[in-house]
């Protein structure tokens, strides 16, 4: 059963803007953490962006200022919002959330359980 589940994936120039989501409703664990990491073709996992239950975001250095990180309890939907996009944001990105009592939800690139990924590219 996918448990979250993200989308609004797509091609965009660079400069543009995309905004992510992620269905979290089947998630039935508490979501202490939740978070985007993202995965280059060929490339490490790399964290992007975490909220925490209490609502504290961190951001990855290479998306600060571009990127923001929100949720909507009501819809039960976690949201990416990319701006300013460059070349270099293209990867496939995963929507992830932890129920574990972590000490911090860190850049969200070792959250416990994610999505099948979105593919997002950008062009010049």
């Amino acid at each position: 059963q996918v448990q979250l589940e993200e989308s609004g994936g797509g091609s965009v120039q660079a400069g543009g803007s995309l905004r992510l989501s992620c269905a979290t409703s089947a998630y039935t664990r508490i979501k202490r953490c939740m978070g985007w990491f993202r995965q280059a073709a060929g490339k490490e996992r790399e964290g992007v962006a975490t909220i925490s239950i209490n609502g504290i975001r961190r951001y990855s250095d290479s998306v600060k200022g571009r990127f923001t990180i929100s949720t909507d309890n009501a819809k039960n939907t976690l949201y990416l919002q990319m701006d300013s996009l460059k070349p270099e944001d293209t990867a496939v990105y995963y929507c992830a959330a932890d129920w574990r009592p972590l000490l911090s939800c860190g850049d969200g690139s070792r959250l416990s359980d994610w999505g099948q990924g979105t593919q997002v590219t950008v062009y010049s």
